[in-house]
C-alpha cells in the first residue's frame, strides 16, 4: 500500500474519427455543451481530444471522485490509468497493482462454465493461475451460484451473470483501485453483501479512484475530487470544497 502511486504529466489522449464530415461533427459538437472533446486535426486525420494536458498525482491514501457530466472525460481517464489507452501527448506513471471495475462484462465467455470464467477474469485481473485457485472456492461461495457455476454461462439469467462476474472482478488484492461508478448487482441481500465486499476492497486499496455522479457517495468515500469538463480536468482539491468545484 505504502508503494502505491500515481502520476499524470500533460496527459493527451485523442480517438481518430473516420468516415465522418469534419463540418457536421464540428456543428454536432458545439451544441453539446461540456460534453465530449475538442474537435481538430493531427497527422491528417479528424480527430477528438477527450484528454487534453491532464496533470495528475496521487500517493497511498488518497481517494480520488472524479465528476462531470457524462462525456467529460472520466472513463477514458480511468481507462487511460488503468493501461488500456496510450497517451498520445504526456506520460501516465502508475505504481502497484492495478484493479480496474470498469466493465463487469469484460472477459465473460457465454459459452464457457461459471468456474472457467472465474479463471479468465482472474488472469484478465493479472491474477496467476495458482493466485486463482487459491481463491476459487471463496469466490464460488460468494456467488452463491452452486452448481450453475459448472454450467456455461449463457445458460444464466442476468442477475446470475451479475453475481458471477461481480464476485470474479471483486477477488483481486489491489494497490490502486479504479471504479466507474459504485457497483450494484443482484437482489437486495446480494447488493448488501456486495456493498460490504466493496467496501473491504477499498479499505485495503492504496489509492481509490472513483468516477460518480453521486454526490453523497462522493463525499462518504473520497478525500479528494476532481472536475472533469469536456476533457479538461480541474486541479485536485479537497472533498470539502466539492460545492464550490461544482459551482465552478
Amino acid at each position: 500500500m505504502t508503494t502505491a502511486s500515481i502520476r499524470c504529466t500533460d496527459l493527451t489522449i485523442r480517438f481518430p474519427v473516420y468516415g465522418a464530415d469534419a463540418k457536421s461533427l464540428k456543428k454536432a459538437l458545439a451544441r453539446a455543451v461540456s460534453v465530449g472533446g475538442a474537435l481538430g486535426r493531427h497527422a491528417g486525420v479528424t480527430d477528438v481530444t477527450a484528454l487534453a494536458g491532464v496533470n495528475l498525482e496521487l500517493k497511498a491514501g488518497d481517494r480520488l471522485g472524479l465528476i462531470g457530466h457524462n462525456g467529460s472525460g472520466k472513463t477514458t481517464l480511468l481507462r487511460a490509468l488503468s493501461g488500456a489507452y496510450e497517451p498520445d501527448e504526456g506520460t501516465i506513471d502508475v505504481h502497484g497493482r492495478i484493479a480496474a471495475l470498469l466493465d463487469l462484462s469484460l472477459g465473460i465467455d457465454p459459452t464457457a462454465t461459471g468456474y472457467d470464467n472465474i479463471r479468465l477474469r482472474g488472469r484478465i485481473a493479472g491474477l496467476s493461475s495458482r493466485e486463482i485457485e487459491a481463491r476459487m472456492d471463496e469466490i464460488a461461495e460468494f456467488t452463491g451460484l452452486g452448481p450453475f457455476l459448472a454450467m456455461p454461462v449463457k445458460t444464466y439469467s442476468a442477475g446470475m451473470q451479475g453475481r458471477l462476474a461481480f464476485a470474479a472482478a471483486t477477488a483481486v488484492e489491489a494497490d490502486v483501485l479504479l471504479m466507474d461508478e459504485w457497483i450494484a448487482v443482484g437482489d437486495a441481500d446480494f447488493q448488501k453483501m456486495a456493498h460490504k465486499r466493496l467496501l473491504n476492497l477499498v479499505e485495503r486499496a492504496g489509492i481509490l479512484v472513483l468516477a460518480t455522479h453521486e454526490l453523497p457517495l462522493l463525499k462518504l468515500y473520497c478525500n479528494k475530487v476532481m472536475r472533469m469538463e469536456g476533457g479538461v480536468a480541474s486541479e485536485v482539491v479537497d472533498i470539502r470544497k466539492v460545492d464550490q468545484l461544482l459551482k465552478a
